[in-house]
């Protein structure tokens, strides 16, 4: 991802990320229909336009997860302006994986990131909770674990 983190150039993915994306997306190896309504394979990848995904091998999915976390990272790179610690990156990536980078973009979390008031952000997460007009027991179990790693608790 080639972002600076706590003073060190990383140019790996963030494992602790993939951990929590695994955790909260689930795995699927053929095509579903997330609780947002759109077409996913594999750990939550959103299935594009010009994409047609019959089935996954276990490899085939674990190769598209870091390709996508790879694309949070350069999203994230741009969108955050602040350095980061391993913990804070690791909780702002599965966000943003999760949340897509427009809306990551427009949020009130980011703003508090860049701002440095880190006390604040926590609380951020916790307000991501709906989907569709409904809140989600899964997604506030994930921004709980989200902003933990945040706080650095569960890194």
């Amino acid at each position: 991802m080639n972002r600076r983190v706590n003073g060190q150039d990383d140019t790996f993915v963030n494992t602790q990320a993939i951990r929590l994306i695994k955790k909260f997306e689930g795995k699927s190896l053929v095509p579903y229909a997330c609780p947002g309504g759109y077409k996913t394979i594999g750990w939550g990848h959103r299935v594009l336009p010009y994409e047609s995904f019959v089935s996954l091998t276990l490899r085939e999915a674990e190769v598209l997860l870091v390709h996508d976390l790879q694309r949070c990272g350069r999203t994230l790179t741009q969108l955050v302006t602040v350095p980061l610690e391993r913990h804070q990156e690791a909780a702002l990536l599965s966000f943003l994986f999760n949340v897509g980078g427009g809306a990551f973009q427009r949020s009130t979390l980011r703003m508090k990131v860049n701002r440095q008031e880190h006390l604040d952000v926590p609380y951020e997460f916790h307000r991501w909770v709906w989907a569709k007009g409904r809140k989600l027991p899964g997604l506030i179990a994930r921004r709980a674990v989200e902003a933990a790693c945040y706080e650095g608790v569960l890194f």
